[in-house]
């Protein structure tokens, strides 16, 4: 492909050279350079990739793509851009044949729901025959293929190069989650998603490496709305104005508010024989009765979320219904199906404000007990685990505290911080440093109407000891303890 291609809908400064050049590969990895090859210098926030231009020519690229000042090299084209990591993003869709013009596309922003709400739709769109594809924090999927993530939002070329493997596969759709990060680093630049939705918004990612404050963390999250041709947006929230800030799509929202667009009214909790979820009436743009087998007000939200995003690709009410009922989301909140005196569930709450909220949303159900089984990763701040330890005890009738992730630190050492926390309130708890023997007391000493909730974990199948990542899969601890006491869970 020519260079003067990649570059057609991009504002530049030649430096040097000419775009009248053949390109093999465009790369941004200098270990990766070859001849024929594009560079891009990415400003990083440990190594500066204009460090590496004499390595990556000495490797044969033929032109570099700067943001710095930097000395031309003879013979090599060197292109000048006010932002490199949004020249990738250019560069990445022309060199994939723009992908995303093939697909409709939905972006899901916010500080919660997101992976929730992406499972949700495509459930819906493939239950109506619409092939879709899925980039989220737990994984991405193509067709057959799930891909682990290792960011909630791909670098540029790599999310690129997924939609470009869906276009060859004849997926029509894709859903994904669209992080602050991903909008602040240009990720998403160089297309306009069909459909940009909103779900709420929380502090959080403020830090270093992060956002400074809130006002940057909400501003990134709004630039979706100028990136997209219809917004979707949860008119409940007290951030809803502030997302629109300088949007240029067209509006729709959903939420409980009577302003809303699509509403949900009449809202109950369901429990039956051990499953939880709610109930609702979907008023306004729709009308018809929704249940959801996922509890919590929060499940409200996401599940009017997909339900706005696909009554614009025509789904009808029954096969949304259905896909509702079934819909579930490795780690979160997942129910696994043991026996109907109680529920088992196990969710990603990895923080205090996560698991405050889970615990907050399963006491709703009125359970006989409430119990909280969970650990805390090593290598982390202290204060996690006091402030997890307090919140369990507080909230949960019975804590049973263990190992997650110790890395590099002792599992004692890591509980007797946790119990700390957990001594600042004034819930029963039990010490079980193994997991699997933790997860066994639970099932085993579960009461009529228990909630068991194993916190932490999540969708992963890993336990990190000393450098190495141990296989474990909470499910298959499960099924496990099911075989070795069969007869004894009831």
């Amino acid at each position: 492909m020519k260079l003067s291609q990649l570059l057609e809908k991009m504002e530049y400064q030649i430096l040097s050279g000419t775009t009248d050049i053949g390109i093999t590969s465009l790369v941004y990895d200098s270990r990766k350079a070859e001849k024929g090859s594009l560079f891009v210098c990415i400003s990083g926030t440990v190594r500066d990739a204009h460090e590496f231009i004499p390595e990556v020519i000495e490797q044969g690229a033929i032109a570099i793509v700067v943001e710095k000042d930097v000395e031309p090299v003879q013979g090599v084209t060197f292109i000048k851009v006010q932002n490199t990591r949004s020249a990738l993003a250019f560069l990445s869709a022309a060199y994939f044949d723009y992908p995303a013009e093939k697909l409709q596309t939905i972006g899901i922003t916010g500080t919660k729901g997101k992976t929730t709400t992406t499972y949700m739709v495509r459930s819906m769109l493939e239950s109506a025959g619409i092939r879709t594809g899925l980039i989220g924090t737990i994984e991405a999927i193509i067709g057959d293929e799930h891909i682990p993530a290792s960011n909630t939002t791909p670098e540029s070329y790599l999310l690129q190069s997924y939609f470009k493997k869906m276009v060859d596969q004849g997926i029509s759709a894709v859903v994904m989650e669209v992080s602050s990060q991903a909008l602040m680093l240009h990720r998403v630049d160089g297309f306009c998603f069909d459909f940009g939705v909103f779900t709420n918004l929380e502090p959080d990612h403020i830090g270093t490496n992060e956002h400074k404050d809130f006002a940057d963390y909400m501003h990134c999250k709004s630039l979706l709305f100028q990136k997209c041709k219809v917004g979707l947006l949860n008119g409940d929230s007290e951030y809803y104005q502030e997302m629109l800030k300088n949007h240029t799509c067209k509006v729709e929202t959903f939420g409980c508010g009577i302003q809303n667009d699509l509403r949900a009214e009449n809202i109950t909790l369901k429990k039956d024989n051990g499953v939880l979820g709610i109930r609702y009436h979907l008023a306004g743009l729709e009308n018809f009765e929704v249940e959801v087998n996922v509890p919590g007000k929060f499940s409200v939200y996401n599940s009017l979320t997909a339900i706005a995003i696909c009554r614009h690709f025509d789904v009808k009410q029954d096969q949304i219904k259905e896909a509702l009922k079934h819909v579930s989301v490795k780690g979160r909140i997942e129910m696994v199906p043991v026996t109907q005196r109680y529920t088992l569930m196990i969710d990603y709450a990895h923080n205090a404000m996560a698991l405050e909220s889970l615990l907050t949303t399963l006491r709703a159900y009125e359970p006989g007990r409430l119990v909280c089984c969970f650990g805390c990763g090593g290598n982390r701040a202290k204060s996690r685990r006091y402030e997890m330890g307090e919140v369990s005890s507080r909230l949960a009738d019975l804590t049973v505290v263990t190992s997650d992730n110790p890395r590099d630190e002792e599992p004692m050492d890591i509980i007797n911080d946790i119990l700390e926390g957990v001594h600042r309130a004034s819930g029963s708890y039990v010490t079980i440093p193994d997991r699997k023997e933790a997860i066994a007391y639970c099932m085993l000493h579960a009461q009529d109407g228990d909630i068991i909730v194993l916190a932490g974990k999540g969708h992963e199948d890993y336990q990190e000891i000393h450098g190495v990542k141990h296989h474990m899969d909470e499910r298959e601890l499960i099924a496990d303890i099911i075989r070795e006491h069969r007869g004894e869970l009831g």
